[in-house]
This record gives structure tokens, sequence and C-alpha cells, in this order.
């Protein structure tokens, strides 16, 4: 083999990548016996990666001999497996950049390759984009050749964070913001308990956050296709030659709501001050813009350990309910109609005329009687608007719940059986709720005067909410009874739930007639049943009096006054 140190000619050494060998070695390598800087040895091992080899030199065949000799020992002494070849040069080639008379190394830049001395090809690194993608294995490598040039202590973060529910509309926003990086990458995450930032990031050795594909988790909005909303991820991009990066990810604490976090980091000084403001504002104002769960309905999901902050919201597909389909006496409905739907065509000129937008509204009645039914209507008719359902074990999420309420308005906030947080603490037998029901009407009074929320609470127990509302005056404009149906409301409840049923006139009048005092729930529950016996007998062909019998014997005394109660039916009915 010839020994091409024995030659008066320059000496190239060619460092070969064999994917075994740590990058932290061969950057190690690259320092202390070819004597480059940390940023220079980061890119030169970068590029090892990338090409699968690069030179270094030409040296005299001298230094080269003594390079070579002092690389060899360093690798067995380490016991690594790194190959690092020679070959002889013509001689000394110049800088394509500098044109200088140094040692140079070829590079892959803008297409096509160039001849770099070491300090040009530092500069030439500060375009990472000329660098593919998967040449990057380790986070803190990326991030390096991105900012080279750069020392640490010149480049600062600064982060934002957002409640996990609004996950959504955050993701949108980056998408919309970061569409064209220079690079994209998944972060690998070893450690799920705690928080990954950009120092966590920088971190090399054995531990380093290893570059991963994108992990995503669908979240439900509502609609046809859920938003694909990242779990961490790192862009690098470019803005008016400032370099900077971003990183997502969640703050997590044990038990509670995981927050959105998005970190930038930038070069410190005024300019990457200014553009930090700048795209923060840019962010948050996207944020608010995309609102993905504007003009639905929603609750705030919890689970088993839930310690007052939200963990998701779930969106609830309810069908449209049509107005005939609100059987309630002409009064109640009109009440609805004036305090409610026309309230808010009304609110751009109130609010002209120094009047107040918001809204407070009690539905009350027994049980059955289609308050919940009544809400469904409301919240599927009125225009534009986000309704929240919270029930009364939720009222201790209500700081969350106003903080969606004001995002998202127009909003409607319903409060079902507000009467079982106004019971007095030796009723319930647990926390103060009497003190809940003050911080409901708190946030009440709290609103401002043009705010476009309107809160509607039901109750079954009115009698209950009596002195805590009277000693509130002003938190509820108008309180609608929701009573039993009438006459004419049976007839109704009757031919709606058995428009699928051959119901002559006589039938539906005596059904009408033998269900005087019960609530819509028990006319419901009464035509279903009436739909099972006329099946039994003729496969649903022919209803008959004997089937009002049937069931109605059923329902109110084959099972006792419980039954009759949980039905929703009147005492004293009978069944003939």
């Amino acid at each position: 083999m010839h020994d091409v140190f024995a030659d008066d000619g320059p000496v190239q050494l060619f460092i070969h990548d064999d994917d075994e060998t740590p990058l932290e070695f061969v950057q190690d390598l690259l320092r202390t016996v070819f004597g480059k800087s940390k940023q220079e040895a980061i890119a030169s091992a970068a590029l090892i990666e990338a090409k699968g080899a690069i030179p270094c030199g030409p040296y005299p065949a001298p230094v080269a001999r003594a390079l070579f000799n002092s690389a060899k020992w360093l690798i067995r002494s380490n016991g690594q497996p790194l190959m690092i070849t020679t070959e002889s040069a013509d001689a000394s080639r110049p800088c394509d950049l500098c044109e200088a008379p140094k040692a140079v190394s070829e590079i892959f830049l803008s297409g096509t390759t160039a001849s770099l001395c070491c300090d040009c090809l530092l500069a030439a690194r500060r375009s990472s984009e000329e660098l593919p993608g998967d040449a990057f294995k380790f986070a803190a490598t990326a991030l390096d050749w991105h900012f080279a040039g750069m020392p640490r202590n010149q480049i600062l973060t600064r982060s934002r964070q957002f409640p996990g529910h609004m996950r959504a509309d955050v993701q949108i926003a980056i998408d919309r913001q970061l569409a064209k990086p220079i690079h994209f990458f998944g972060i690998h995450e070893q450690y799920r308990y705690e928080t990954l930032d950009f120092a966590a990031l920088m971190k090399a050795g054995r531990y380093a956050p290893a570059i991963a594909p994108p992990q995503y988790h669908d979240v439900d909005i509502g609609e046809a296709e859920p938003v694909k909303c990242l779990v961490n991820g790192l862009w690098l991009c470019s803005s008016d030659e400032l370099r900077y990066a971003v990183l997502l990810t969640f703050h997590r604490e044990y038990n509670y709501e995981s927050s959105l976090r998005i970190e930038l980091m930038v070069p410190a000084g005024a300019a990457g001050n200014a553009f930090v403001q700048r795209t923060f504002a840019e962010l948050e104002t996207a944020v608010d813009v995309a609102r993905s769960y504007r003009g639905k309905i929603l609750s705030l999901e919890v689970g088993p350990n839930y310690r007052g902050r939200a963990r998701g919201v779930a969106v609830h597909r309810l069908p449209t309910v049509d107005r005939d389909e609100v059987i309630l006496p002409e009064r109640t409905l009109r009440l609805l109609d004036g305090n409610l739907l026309d309230f808010v065509g009304s609110r751009d000129l109130l609010r002209k005329l120094g009047q107040s937008t918001r809204k407070g509204i009690l539905l009350y009645g027994p049980p059955g009687t289609g308050k919940t039914h009544t809400i469904r209507y409301l919240a599927t008719n009125l225009p534009g608007h986000t309704t929240l359902i919270i029930t009364a074990e939720q009222v201790g999420l209500l700081d969350a719940y106003m903080s969606l309420a004001r995002l998202l308005q127009p909003a409607m906030v319903v409060i079902e059986d507000v009467d079982l947080i106004a019971r007095s603490r030796e009723d319930m037998g647990g926390p103060c709720e009497e003190s809940l029901l003050n911080k409901l009407l708190n946030e009440m009074d709290g609103l401002k005067e043009d705010c476009d929320i309107l809160f509607v609470l039901t109750t079954n127990r009115p009698e209950e909410l009596e002195s805590a509302l009277a000693g509130r005056p002003g938190r509820i404009d108008q309180a609608i009874e929701v009573p039993l149906p009438d006459t004419v409301g049976r007839d109704k409840l009757i031919r709606l739930y058995g428009k699928g049923l051959p119901l002559e006139p006589s039938v539906i009048d005596e059904a009408v007639q033998r269900t005087a005092g019960v609530s819509a729930a028990f006319i419901k529950e009464l035509m279903r049943r009436i739909a099972q016996t006329s099946i039994v007998r003729d496969g649903g062909e022919t209803v008959t009096a004997a089937d009002i019998d049937d069931a109605l014997n059923e329902m109110l005394f084959d099972g006792g006054r419980l039954n009759v109660k949980l039905l929703g039916g009147a005492q004293g009915m009978s069944a003939s």
C-alpha cells in the first residue's frame, strides 16, 4: 500500500460516518485533534452525518501524519469504530468565498459543492436550510447548527402558556404562523412528567432529546374532521435575517390540566425582544380568531381526580329543536321569545341606547316539564351563540367556564338544577354550597354591561332560591315558569310523541283526559308503552283505548307510588 506520508505533497484526511460512533465523540475529536472551535466541530460533525464523510486539510505530509496518528490513538483508546482515511492532495486550494490559500473542506451549498475554509464554513452554516432535515438526529445538534456562530449566552428564550382546552385553537394559529419553516421536527420526550423546554433540548450526551416523528392527538371540535393537535414540536425559522426557533410542548402538573406552552428562542438584544413581542401578539390574535368552539354546545370534561381545572372540552351534537316541538303555554313561549330570542336580536340597538346587553333568566317548574328540552331549543336556535352547559356538580369550575364564555361570546351559560348549590351545609353534608351560589351571582353581577352573555338557570325547587335571589336583586331579569302541560299542551304532546302511531281522534281525546296533571316526560313514556302494547297485539297497526288502560295501569299502579313520582305522574290519577 502506498504511503501517502512518504511523498512531499500535501495530504487530506477523511473522517467517515459509521452510524455507531457517538456524535459527541466525533465533535470532541474535531476539537482536540484538528483544533476546530466548538461551533466548527458541530457543523463538521453534522456534515459527516449528512454526506457520509468530510475531508480535513489538505496538510503538509508531516502535519497530516501527526494528526492521523493522534486521531487513531484517540479512537482506539475510546474503543470507537470511527474510520479515518488519507489521500494525496496536489496543492492547497483557495477558499471559494474569501479566496485565501487556507485548508479547505467541501460542503454542499445552494445546490452545488463549495470548498470553504473554516471561517467561511462557519459563516455558511448560518444558512441551516442548506442542510436536509434528516441530517439531524438530536435537537441539540439542530439548534447549534441553526444558531451557529452565536454564543449561547447571546441567545434567550421567552414563553407563553395557554389553557390545555384551547389546544385546537392554538394548533390552528401555529399552523398559520409557521407554515413555511426552515425545518420542523418532532421531539422524543423521555420523561413525560417533566416540562420540555429549550434548556432541556440544548443538552447533549446520552440522554439528549432525540428528533422523532411528530406525534398528534385528534381533538374533536364538533366538525366533520377533528383538529390534528401536535404533542410537541420544534420549528427552525428565519425572518428578516433574524434566526429564531419555536418549541411547542406541555407544562405538566400532577392532577391538573396540562397547559400548552409556546417558547421562542431568539438572539438577545433589541431586535430579538421586538420580534418576540410582535410574534406573541400575532399568535394571541390568531388564537382568538381561530375559536374552534364558537357557536357550539360545550361542557368541560372532568376526571375522577379532578381538582378544579379543565382537562378538555366536550362538544355536544344536539339535533335542532324546532319551535313547534316546544310544547309550552303561549304565555311561556312569549316570555322566552321576548327575553331571549328577541332580546338577542335587539342587542346592538340596546347597546347604542346605553342599555345592558347581559341577561339572567330562571326557568322553574316541576321535574319533567321540559326545561331541558327548552334549553336545547334555545341552544340550537340562538344565532352565533356558544352554549356552555354546567351541571350542579361542575359549579366549582365556574372560573374556567366564565373564561370560555368571555372568549367565545356571544354565549349562553346554562346552570342546570341550580337549587342543588343553594342548600345549606347541614342539608348537603359537605362544603358550603351556599358560597357557590354567591360566587355564581357575583360572576353574573361582575360582567361588563355590554358583554354578550346570557345566563339561564333551571330549578325544580324555586322556593330554595327565593331568599338568595331576593337578597341579590338584578342578577335574574326574568323568572319563567315551565308548568305542567294544560289540555292543549297534552294534546300537542300526545300527537308529537305518538306521531308514528295510527291514533284516532277518540283515542287522542281519551289520552288527553286521562293525563291531567302529568308532566311532559310522563306523556312521552306513556306513548312509548302504548306503542309497545300495540306492537305485541298486531304489530303496531292499531291503537285502542284498551292500550291506554294497559299502559296507565303499569305506570300508575303496578309500580306503586314511587314509580308514579319517578315518571312524573299526578297523585290521584285513575286507570279508568
